[in-house]
C-alpha cells in the first residue's frame, strides 16, 4: 500500500496527513454504537484527483472494552483483515483551484475494502482550502451485509444494517 502512495508522489502534488479522524456510528433503538479512529493515513494528490486512504482496523476505539473485542475478533477479524482502505478520485478536480481559499463540494467515486471485500461506492464530500491548508470531509453510509461481515443473531438488533461513517482529514504537502 505504501508503495502506492510512493508512486503516487511522483505523479504530482501530493498532500497527505498521518492522524486523519474516521468515526462510525450505529444507531438501534436498543443501543448506540460509536467508534473513533485518529491513525488514518490519507494521501491527495491535487493535479490528478486521486484520493487514498489506509487505516488499521485495530485503531478503532469503543467506548467499552468488550465492544472493541468483538469488533476486532467477531466482526471484523482484523487478525485476518487487519486493514481497510479506500482508492478513487475526485470528480471533476480540474475546477478546484488549490491555490485559492474556498469550499468546494465534490464528489469522490473508487473502491472501499472492508474485511477483504471491495466495492465500488460514490461518496459526497467536502474540501476547503484555506491559508494554504487543504481539509477534507466527508460522510455516508456502508451497509455491513455488503462487506460480508456477520452479525450473531444474539446481537443483531444492537447494530444498524447501515453504519454511517463520517471522515475528517487535514492535510500537509508532501
Amino acid at each position: 500500500m505504501m508503495a502506492n502512495f510512493v508512486n503516487m508522489q511522483v505523479q504530482g502534488q501530493v498532500y497527505y496527513t498521518k492522524n486523519g479522524r474516521i468515526v462510525f456510528f450505529s444507531k438501534t433503538i436498543l443501543e448506540n454504537i460509536s467508534a473513533e479512529n485518529n491513525q488514518v493515513i490519507s494521501i491527495i494528490n491535487i493535479q490528478t484527483g486521486e484520493v487514498r486512504f489506509s487505516l488499521l482496523n485495530r485503531a478503532f476505539h469503543f467506548p467499552k472494552a468488550k465492544m472493541e473485542d468483538d469488533f476486532n475478533e467477531s466482526y471484523m477479524e482484523s487478525d485476518r483483515w487487519p486493514r481497510s482502505t479506500f482508492n478513487g478520485n475526485i470528480e471533476n478536480s480540474g475546477n478546484i483551484n488549490f491555490e485559492d481559499d474556498g469550499n468546494h463540494s465534490v464528489t469522490v467515486t473508487g473502491e472501499l475494502t472492508i474485511h477483504g471485500v471491495t466495492r465500488k461506492i460514490v461518496i459526497p464530500g467536502n474540501i476547503i482550502i484555506k491559508d494554504g491548508k487543504i481539509s477534507a470531509s466527508a460522510a455516508f453510509k456502508v451497509l455491513i451485509k455488503d462487506f460480508n461481515i456477520k452479525i450473531p443473531s444474539i446481537v443483531s438488533n444492537k447494530i444498524a444494517e447501515g453504519v454511517e461513517v463520517t471522515v475528517e482529514c487535514l492535510y500537509q504537502k508532501k
